[in-house]
């Protein structure tokens, strides 16, 4: 089953959040259908809209795998199923 999901990675400024971010989605079969991000000051932001199977990985277990590659470049990552974002930030 496919689904949709916001990835959003905040932190300081540094080499290697990018590669280090995709290189764990692509791993994981996880697609990058949209992405936006900025430095604001010495601060990294970043939000991507990706599509993954799952039926092959979850939407928990993408989570864990980006948490432990935010732990080791000091990013705080957020996964977060497209309907329930969607539902957050309603007006």
């Amino acid at each position: 089953m496919k689904s949709r999901a916001i990835v959003t990675v905040l932190g300081q400024d540094r080499v290697g959040i990018v590669a280090g971010v995709s290189g764990v989605l692509a791993e994981n079969g996880v697609n990058i259908d949209d992405i936006s991000q900025t430095i604001m000051q010495d601060f990294f932001t970043m939000i991507m809209l990706v599509t993954l199977d799952e039926n092959e990985i979850s939407i928990g277990d993408v989570q864990d795998k980006l948490s432990a590659v935010g732990d080791e470049l000091g990013l705080k990552i957020t996964v977060q199923h497209e309907d329930i974002f969607r539902f957050m930030h309603r007006i």
